[in-house]
């Protein structure tokens, strides 16, 4: 077995992430400051990684073995072979094509934010849904949730992770845009990166419900300020900041 390793996070080389899968790659994983994409046999790639050839063993069973359990607020993020019995609110999450699976700081903050502002009964958009962890999330703390995705190939397993949690969730392919004739939302979440936040913040407002709040991550702590200079601008008001590592989330009220 071969890995392809690139230098950065998921959440900077998710646009790579299908054009990995289309060549051969048979699973991702998120290192530090790294993604290693592995392969049966090196390609010839244009992405700039550098190839590492692995001992010989069953790789698969390693990586499922050292996948382990993850807790992320009162959410408990568990693979399908993962048993549980304990405590805490059960997410079960496919690892696969799209990053999600509360492994990262940013889906591990943003799953905490949302059982601190969710109320039941709320409509919530997750934009950027991914495996649609989050926006499961919502529907399990009782949220009527959309999830959003400018990636249509992710879709089909996030409608197999709601279903396998069994939980209503609703999912399209599209931005914000396509996502703004389903709302207004009382909470929008996105994991997505400092300078889309930036460019999206003028269309924030029209996603929500007064009284609506904003969770934002996928940011970079050395670019939070990209973030809060642009919410200000659209008359945003910063409720808290939280932070894990070098990641941030910023929510808002408007």
């Amino acid at each position: 077995m071969w890995v392809y390793r690139l230098k950065g996070t998921a959440a900077e080389l998710d646009p790579l992430i299908p054009d990995l899968f289309d060549r051969g790659a048979r699973g991702l994983e998120e290192r530090e400051g790294e993604v290693w994409a592995y392969f049966p046999a090196p390609l010839d790639l244009p992405f700039g990684g550098v190839w590492e050839e692995l001992p010989d063993e069953d790789w698969l069973s390693a990586w499922r073995r050292d996948l382990k359990p993850v807790w992320a607020g009162p959410f408990v993020v568990l693979a399908p072979w993962h048993p549980w019995e304990g405590e805490g609110i059960p997410l079960v999450i496919e690892p696969g094509m799209a990053f999600g699976t509360g492994h990262h700081e940013t889906t591990r903050l943003a799953l905490s934010a949302l059982a601190r502002h969710l109320r039941p009964g709320e409509r919530v958009l997750d934009l950027g849904t991914g495996s649609g962890i989050l926006a499961i999330a919502a529907a399990k703390l009782g949220g009527k949730a959309l999830g959003v995705d400018i990636d249509e190939t992710v879709l089909p397993q996030a409608e197999e992770n709601a279903r396998r949690n069994g939980v209503g969730v609703r999912f399209l392919p599209g931005s914000l845009e396509e996502a703004l004739p389903y709302g207004p939302f009382n909470l929008m979440v996105a994991n997505l990166f400092a300078e889309l936040h930036r460019e999206l913040a003028p269309l924030y407002p029209r996603a929500l419900a007064p009284g609506g709040r904003l969770l934002l991550t996928g940011i970079l702590a050395e670019k939070a300020s990209l973030v809060k200079e642009a919410m200000a601008r659209e008359g945003f008001s910063l409720l808290e900041e939280e932070r894990e590592g070098e990641w941030v989330l910023l929510a808002y009220g408007i």
